[in-house]
């Protein structure tokens, strides 16, 4: 494939890829190895928001009813949720918030998901639920501050068209919730934004529609929409694991497009802002392509094209620091996590740490390339060669031209695929231990280091030309910068081996 890149050229890109981050449960993150795995994420990719499960969940402690003198009485208790507030802030991470699970003194039935027991029953008195959010929401006011609060996303329950996560996934009740939490926030500050109704692909459609409908007969604040999508089907079971057929690359694009469509349907709501507050291949955290290479080429496709419908889109996870199926048992268990437990990388952080260096104006995008140019002249890009027939195993080959002002510039180029950055076949290799020890952890952090290239070329005719060799379900960033080559007097290049520009 021949792609020419001149001065003039456009195209569309709008990257929000590090705008949002998953994580677990809440109070995960008051763990140790937890805190480790995500403060390297923000040192290398530099997420803005993070969210998650569990912030009413009794392991948080917020919700408490007690008896005096013969009353029962309500009292909150805000320490666990700002010792993970204050940790996310330092990081430079704000929280994307998600109001749910249903404390357990608060909730009307006894359904609960994950092995953690989040209850996803409705309140037994909404007026309970709506102090609930009110002395929540003043705190964090109160705390951090308006301005900083004003600056939080606030999102109602998670998925409650799936009975799983919303006792029989009943619309009109879920309505009910999300009516009266709006409602709660504002009475807080009416500038705070919030959203809902964080709907996943289940009869998303009837959803989405009934919801806006809802809130725009009954003037309920929306503030932005909020879905999820996940791109496998069918599951096969075998003992830990789980087993799906990845859908094509257009499958998650088509269904944002739907859901745009809708939103945009309505007068009150059209160009109303999307968020994917989570998304990934598979929706189970049990499934071994999250580990693998195929994963990071999956989605640097999505990473490409999912800003042309929504505002952002939240990676689920940041780390493998995960129980929704209770703890895994060995290091690559396929987990969601950009990160294996470890501190381990998997390929699909490359992904997004590449797409973090994607700056300025796109100049070129197609299904296996996006490139930019940043103000300084500097170009940065991504190309990936998915293979999306298990079967297949083919090489790629991309050449670029790119027009330039004749002088000398500095290329490097960072590559992952299934040969220089796979350390879940390393794993493998050395008899997949599920206990690790230190020196094996130690080798497989260095299997999962990018191969880095760099080279120095001299344009004369105004133009450089670039090929780039990708093996199957590679990920390559690389940069072009104009250079000034600089050496020590008497020092030539040529005499030395090895030091050729």
């Amino acid at each position: 494939m021949n792609i020419n890149i001149n001065k003039s050229s456009k195209a569309q890109l709008r990257n929000n890829a590090v705008f949002c981050i998953g994580t677990g449960r809440m109070s995960l993150a008051l763990r140790h190895e937890y805190h480790n795995q995500l403060k390297k994420v923000q040192e290398e990719i530099c997420f803005k928001y993070i969210r998650g499960h569990g912030l009413f969940c009794d392991d948080m402690g917020i919700y408490n009813r007690y008896e005096e003198d013969g009353v029962q009485k309500t009292e909150y208790n805000f320490r666990y949720v700002d010792m993970v507030f204050d940790d996310y802030l330092s990081l430079g991470l704000k929280p994307f918030i998600e109001f749910g699970f249903m404390p357990e003194q608060l909730a009307s039935g006894e359904q609960t998901i994950f092995w953690w027991k989040g209850n996803v029953t409705p309140p037994k008195c909404y007026d309970e639920w709506a102090a609930l959010i009110k002395a929540t929401v003043n705190h964090w006011i109160s705390r951090y501050g308006i301005d900083e609060v004003l600056t939080w996303p606030m999102e109602v329950w998670n998925e409650p068209n799936l009975t799983a996560f919303w006792k029989d996934a009943d619309m009109d009740e879920y309505f009910k919730l999300y009516d009266v939490s709006a409602r709660a926030v504002k009475e807080c500050d009416k500038r705070i934004r919030v959203g809902g109704p964080a709907i996943c692909g289940v009869d998303d459609e009837r959803w989405l529609k009934s919801f806006l409908e809802y809130t725009t007969a009954n003037n309920v604040p929306l503030d932005f929409v909020t879905r999820h999508c996940y791109a496998t089907g069918a599951t096969e079971n075998i003992g830990h694991y789980v087993y799906q057929p990845l859908n094509p690359t257009n499958y998650i694009p088509d269904e944002l497009d739907v859901s745009r469509g809708i939103i945009d349907s309505f007068p009150a709501y059209k160009g109303m802002e999307m968020h994917i507050t989570e998304y990934n291949t598979s929706y189970s955290p049990r499934n071994p392509i999250h580990d693998n290479n195929q994963n990071a080429a999956y989605i640097a496709y999505l990473l490409s094209v999912m800003g042309d419908t929504c505002a952002s889109y939240s990676y689920w996870t940041f780390g493998d620091v995960f129980e929704e199926q209770g703890i895994a048992f060995t290091p690559f268990s396929g987990c969601f996590g950009l990160l294996a437990n470890g501190m381990i990388p998997k390929p699909t952080y490359y992904t997004y740490e590449f797409f973090s260096k994607i700056t300025g104006e796109c100049v070129s995008k197609d299904k296996n390339h996006v490139i930019t140019k940043d103000k300084n002249g500097t170009y940065h890009a991504i190309a990936w060669n998915l293979i999306e027939d298990e079967a297949k195993d083919t090489e790629s080959t991309l050449r670029f031209s790119f027009e330039l002002d004749n002088g000398r510039y500095f290329i490097v180029k960072k590559t992952v695929d299934e040969i220089t950055c796979n350390p879940l076949k390393s794993w493998i290799d050395m008899g997949s231990p599920a206990y690790p020890c230190e020196k094996q952890i130690k080798l497989l952090r260095e299997c999962a280091l990018p191969l880095v290239e760099t080279s120095n070329q001299t344009v004369s005719n105004g133009k450089l030309p670039l090929e780039l060799h990708l093996r199957a379900n590679a990920v390559c960033y690389f940069e072009i910068k104009k250079a000034e080559i600089k050496t020590d007097r008497g020092y030539i290049a040529e005499k030395v081996r090895g030091a050729q520009c």
